[in-house]
């Protein structure tokens, strides 16, 4: 079974007032996410030792090696859980989450000054991330082109933000630290991410 584009959680238009325009989202999911999953697809139909198996375990057998195969898969996977981490609503912590922040790490402002931090200083493309640990603690982390904390064995995704210059560069230029704090105040979503603890 081929691997499909997951529709929008919210219309092209619906992030506009947050600061992420329809053209943004036209392009980024409508031609890169389609991209990555029409190449995977392309890549499963040569390969029987591919075919059959779940994305998430296409993407831990590929990790290693690297390449094509898992850019892709790690580009189809991050871009699905990408979609999740926004909302028209977003930027409002709520309270399970906010305490496991301030338990973790330190308060929100720590945790967003963190992602943040992570997002700006990934060199090139890739992708910042706040992941529930494999010890139960919250932590920041960040990883290059189309790796994700599955790939890396890191923990579970509860957010996780795309630094690629086609995620912002229609609405900020090449702005990325003012995307990234704008992304955290008013597109992040929050309840998706205590939903995931």
């Amino acid at each position: 079974m081929a691997f499909e584009l997951p529709a929008l959680p919210y219309s092209k238009t619906a992030l506009g007032a947050k600061d992420m325009c329809e053209e943004t989202l036209d392009l980024h999911h409508g031609k890169h996410h389609q991209a990555y999953v029409t190449a995977l697809n392309g890549f499963v139909e040569k390969d029987s030792a591919l075919q059959g198996k779940s994305l998430d375990e296409i993407v831990k057998s590929t990790a290693s090696a690297g390449g094509p195969v898992f850019n892709n898969a790690g580009q189809h996977w991050n871009h699905i859980v990408f979609w999740q981490c926004m909302s028209p609503n977003g930027g409002k912590i709520p309270g399970k989450l906010e305490s496991k922040i301030t338990s973790d790490l330190g308060s929100v402002t720590a945790f967003k000054d963190a992602f943040k931090a992570a997002g700006v200083s990934q060199f090139g493309s890739g992708w910042a991330w706040l992941v529930l640990g494999t010890d139960g603690k919250l932590k920041v982390t960040k990883t290059p082109n189309g790796s994700n904390p599955l790939a890396t064995g890191e923990g579970k995704v509860l957010l996780g933000c795309d630094v690629w210059e086609h995620s912002y560069y229609l609405d900020f230029r090449n702005r990325r630290p003012d995307y990234l704090q704008n992304w955290l105040d008013n597109l992040a979503n929050y309840e998706y991410a205590e939903a995931q603890l």
